[in-house]
């Protein structure tokens, strides 16, 4: 097997001015007050600092796109070298190119195209597993089949050519040598490549005739590993989900901290488009205090307006066609939704595939509901969608505040904001909701926002 390095991925506008209150009608709906701040474009959108965040955001898909099709296994980092010049190279050339290590915008939209059928033809997508709370990369195509049990769970392909388990169990004083080790040692295990660290260790090679794959961490004495078995013959095929699966891997999420969460250089949410003339509705925190915001696919947005009480922004981008704006008309979900978004690159492997998760919905005083469980970073913004196929709010990931210990925190970070709410906001800021679609994956767009 071709040495794979786990990796760690590392990755808006303007100020607001005077608060004023609108009042806008919903047909057959009492009429509600609305906070709305309007908001000023941003007279500067490319200082260095973003043009060099920008770039190492573009490496970072860049370098995922490449795995995906087989030709770089390296760490997906964002950083420039010598590997990843290497596999553009080879990609030209398998492609009857001049190997010249930089791609022309014909290449690399050539290169997206192929990456992103690739990760269709798998299923790529985040899940939870629901024992641990770890996030991994399925490519649920190959592997539809999951059971789990106390000790966490199994995703197999129906022949059992593709095996995939994420375990968990306890350890008295773990550490990754030691865990390295115990990996070792089932029959049949010859292992050719190795990798150990303070906090995690890698392990591949061969199991009987099976290729495998193992990325093992730990957390106090609880220790989390994922291992992938799968046959010789389908190398082709799965090696590229496994650099993207190594990637991905995040088997202790974050949860609620003191405090605020630091503000991330280039922060990814997910936007809904609800207008054909290219209004955006995105999350007000992830598009707080950016130099730039990004609408992937369609260039520069604007930030028009934001209410602050209830976490929604509205964005605007210009001369885009072929939107396919979501209706936001009738939905009412009861006990639980679908939330439709995209998870951060860090999440997936550098990828930009659109997922659904479910979640269930718990309704607070606010008239808004918690979503548990939260879905992953990235998808605040996410369309929230009932049981009848219809748009029922939009989902906002809220960092938790806490004061004391942890354990007394919060246990859900997610809200979702009511259609009629969304509504109300669209209508006080003049826009106009004329979607028709019910293709909520059509109507997501990525958000990104660079921040100094």
């Amino acid at each position: 097997m071709r040495s794979m390095l786990a990796a760690t991925l590392v990755f808006a506008a303007a100020t607001g001015a005077n608060a004023q209150m609108t009042t806008s009608p919903v047909a057959g709906a009492k009429p509600k007050t609305v906070q709305t701040v309007p908001i000023q474009p941003p007279a500067m959108q490319t200082p260095a600092a973003t043009a060099d965040a920008m770039a190492k955001a573009g490496r970072l898909a860049l370098q995922s796109d490449l795995a995906w099709v087989g030709q770089y296994n390296g760490a997906i980092t964002g950083d420039v070298s010598d590997r990843m010049v290497n596999a553009i190279k080879e990609y030209q050339k398998a492609k009857g190119g001049k190997p010249t290590g930089v791609l022309n915008p014909q290449e690399r939209a050539a290169l997206a195209e192929t990456a992103r059928k690739k990760q269709d033809g798998v299923g790529w997508k985040i899940v939870t597993e629901p024992t641990s709370g770890a996030r991994l990369g399925i490519p649920s195509k190959l592997v539809p089949q999951q059971a789990s049990d106390a000790n966490g769970s199994k995703w197999t392909s129906p022949t059992g050519t593709v095996q995939i388990l994420l375990s968990r169990r306890k350890e008295a004083n773990p550490t990754a040598a030691k865990l390295a080790e115990l990996e070792k040692e089932p029959s049949g295990r010859k292992v050719d490549y190795t990798v150990v660290k303070p906090d995690f260790f890698v392990l591949s090679g061969l199991q009987g005739l099976k290729k495998f794959y193992v990325r093992g961490t730990f957390k106090g004495d609880e220790v989390r590993t994922m291992t992938i078995l799968y046959d010789q013959a389908t190398e082709n095929t799965v090696e590229p989900v496994v650099i993207a699966m190594s990637s991905a891997f995040n088997p202790f999420p974050a949860g609620p901290q003191a405090g605020p969460p630091p503000r991330k250089t280039v922060e990814y949410g997910t936007g809904i488009v609800v207008s054909e003339d290219g209004a955006i509705l995105a999350d007000r925190l992830v598009t707080d205090g950016c130099l730039a915001i990004t609408v992937a696919g369609h260039g520069s947005a604007d930030r028009l307006a934001e209410d602050k009480e209830r976490g929604l922004a509205l964005l605007r981008i210009y001369g885009a066609r072929g939107l396919k704006p979501l209706s936001l008309a009738g939905g009412a979900a009861r006990t639980n939704v679908d939330v439709v978004g995209i998870a951060d690159p860090q999440s997936q492997g550098g990828a930009a595939g659109v997922s659904v998760v479910r979640a269930g919905l718990v309704p607070v005083t606010s008239g808004d509901s918690t979503l548990s469980p939260p879905p992953a970073v990235g998808f605040s913004g996410g369309s929230a969608i009932d049981g009848d196929g219809k748009f029922a709010g939009i989902a906002l990931l809220k960092p938790a505040m806490v004061a004391g210990p942890t354990a007394s925190a919060p246990t859900s970070q997610a809200v979702m904001v009511p259609a009629e709410t969304v509504r109300d906001f669209l209508k006080a800021n003049g826009v106009t909701a004329n979607g028709t679609s019910a293709d909520a994956k059509a109507a997501v767009v990525r958000v990104i926002c660079v921040r100094k």
